[in-house]
């Protein structure tokens, strides 16, 4: 189900005349939902809005459901260096969120909280923040982030708090009004793109992840023109407390440029 007409044109058209150029830019959206490809997710079809206004300025978007790809968890780069057999996560992150300016983190409520794909991805992210750019800063700064969240029961702020937090605190600029969610009624009953659920419907939701995607569009594209975040004061480098073997990521950095910088 989609949203109203009258409402899609509008967004479309918004889209279309901006003034500002994108094209430069490219996002990846992780959806946390528990079914697999090709079932359709009530968080996906939310998502159309963000990825609707990115494609028509330019933007270059990857959807990865995460369900649909061998991710064990675990705080180090590469799982498979601690005992799994398969991990898919070192080539998503290489190919799809270093290069990316756009991080956004999206899933369903399940008994109040995120479910648990979206924590999955959230930990694996995390276990890069040990990584620094050539400035020294954590590997996420220069990215802008957001939260989208679906759910037939409450929890939807909770949701894009945990996650928000999550992303400024590995690194990831966090705009105002970086989140939003779709909920139904309290206890059973219709998810987002069901039939008479009123989730296209709500103008409100709309309007709100409209509100995020420009948001998040604005400042992805003053953090690009600006060459990142200003590095002084901010560089691991000029802290010598660097402990590479520690399981906690944040204290993995190293305390001087490597050879490769």
């Amino acid at each position: 189900m989609q949203i109203p007409s009258n409402i899609q044109g509008f967004i479309e058209k918004q889209a279309d005349e901006a003034s500002v150029k994108y094209d430069d830019l490219r996002a990846v959206i992780f959806n946390g939902t528990l079914k697999r490809s090709p079932e359709p997710s009530h968080t996906e079809a939310l998502l159309s809005i963000p990825q609707t206004i990115m494609s028509r300025v330019g933007v270059k978007v990857d959807l990865v459901r995460t369900v649909d790809h061998v991710i064990p968890p675990g705080v180090w780069p590469d799982m498979t260096a601690h005992g799994y057999e398969e991990d898919d996560f070192p080539k998503i992150y290489r190919d799809l969120v270093e290069p990316a300016h756009i991080l956004m983190i999206a899933g369903p409520i399940w008994l109040g909280d995120q479910a648990s794909p979206t924590r999955l991805i959230i930990e694996r992210l995390y276990a890069y923040s040990g990584d620094v750019n050539d400035a020294g800063q954590w590997s996420y700064y220069g990215k802008v982030g957001g939260a989208v969240t679906t759910g037939n029961e409450d929890g939807g702020k909770h949701v894009s708090a945990q996650v928000l937090y999550a992303l400024q605190h590995i690194g990831v600029t966090v705009p105002p009004q970086t989140d939003s969610y779709w909920n139904g009624e309290a206890g059973p009953g219709d998810s987002y793109a069901d039939p008479m659920s009123g989730g296209p419907e709500n103008a409100w939701t709309s309007r709100n992840t409209t509100f995020m995607t420009w948001n998040i569009l604005h400042f992805a594209r003053i953090l690009k023109d600006a060459g990142g975040v200003p590095a002084y004061g901010n560089s691991t480098y000029d802290w010598d407390l660097s402990m590479p073997d520690h399981p906690n990521p944040e204290y993995r950095a190293p305390s001087e440029p490597s050879s490769a910088s």
